[in-house]
């Protein structure tokens, strides 16, 4: 697909889903107070944390401001682990998940596979707002969505539909698929093999009166089973915040924070007094430590997979860490964003998964 015509999809899908939706129970905008802003993110959120920081500096909450930094991967069709675009389960269909928590109240909210909504941490946050509960799934969720306006779009592009059916032809079960020879692949399928990208993006930010929003959003496992719920919805293991101590979040594989509550241990860690690059190296150690399965072991005995950290205090302090050396950070300081690097545990890069 041509860039032009990629972005010309992106724009047309961007109408269709009505990017002004993720404005949808937002709150009020307020004079800006007197302690420096700082927005985290993964390494894919550089025009998330520039984003959120703007809004930060002209008074929006900070679950609002990480909401719409976000916003911009999840409408973005060249990032294929976060909403439009993204990969889709092994039956070809986009399910996405997302959380959010405020700070000031210690609210939260979430969606689970949820279908044919481009934003939904927008979506999470109001079933925050306007609902008793914590988590709505499936077909609860897209219902819940609609009925407050949000329009329905296919979220599966036309690069995620082949590397899709490159993936069913190649590792399906059926024995009368015969998938185009290597010298005829399209060239996106050619890439994305060659460079295999597991994302979701996580945003942490802290506004100029203390106060902390978070928000982390995916569409999952690559060619997942139907339904699969990962970390990233699930409040204490894809994100948790407290606004008296700081706010962690995480991307990789979902399964092992599922069974670490891994943000949780970050902000408790942080709690007792830890700084944040060893509160997520805590987490880091916590999912080694307890990697039993030899399926997710490599023949050192080492996870074959995974996890990153990103983590922010109350008085601004930030780090990032991840099992495998090259994880990056975005980071936006008030004054410019940038990529840090983010500590790790084993010297070399991760492995592929």
């Amino acid at each position: 697909m041509s860039d032009a015509l990629n972005r010309r999809t992106f724009l047309s899908a961007s109408a269709a889903a009505g990017l002004s939706l993720t404005a949808l129970g937002a709150m009020p905008q307020k004079p800006t107070g007197k302690i420096r802003p700082i927005v985290i993110s993964s390494a894919n959120g550089l025009e998330t944390v520039k984003k959120a920081m703007e809004m930060i500096k002209a008074g929006a909450d900070p679950l609002d401001a990480a909401i719409e930094g976000v916003a911009i991967v999840e409408a973005d069709p060249k990032d294929n682990t976060v909403g439009y675009g993204g990969i889709p389960n092994e039956d070809g269909v986009v399910e996405l998940d997302a959380a959010v928590m405020h700070g000031p109240t210690h609210g939260g909210g979430s969606v689970a596979s949820l279908r044919n909504i481009m934003h939904p941490a927008a979506v999470a946050r109001l079933v925050m707002k306007r609902t008793d509960h914590c988590l709505l799934v499936g077909e609860g969720a897209l219902r819940f969505a609609k009925m407050h306006g949000f329009k329905e779009i296919d979220l599966l592009t036309e690069d995620s539909r082949k590397i899709w059916l490159h993936w069913k032809e190649t590792n399906g079960k059926d024995d009368d698929r015969f998938p185009p020879p290597d010298d005829e692949l399209d060239p996106i399928v050619r890439e994305f093999f060659g460079i295999r990208k597991h994302g979701t993006i996580h945003c942490s930010a802290l506004d100029t009166h203390g106060d902390l929003g978070c928000t982390t959003t995916t569409s999952g496992l690559f060619y997942k089973i139907p339904g699969r719920v990962g970390d990233s919805p699930i409040m204490g293991a894809g994100l948790f915040l407290d606004n008296e101590v700081g706010s962690a979040g995480s991307t990789g594989r979902g399964e092992a924070n599922l069974l670490n509550l891994s943000s949780h241990t970050i902000v408790e860690a942080m709690r007792r007094g830890l700084s944040p690059k060893d509160a997520a190296m805590e987490a880091v150690k916590r999912i080694v430590a307890t990697n039993k399965a030899p399926r997710n072991r490599d023949p050192k005995g080492r996870p074959n997979f995974d996890v990153k950290f990103y983590c922010v205090t109350k008085d601004g302090r930030y780090a990032g860490a991840s099992l495998w050396a090259g994880a990056k950070m975005a980071v936006h300081d008030g004054d410019s964003a940038k990529l840090v690097d983010c500590a790790s545990l084993y010297d070399e890069k991760a492995p592929e998964n």
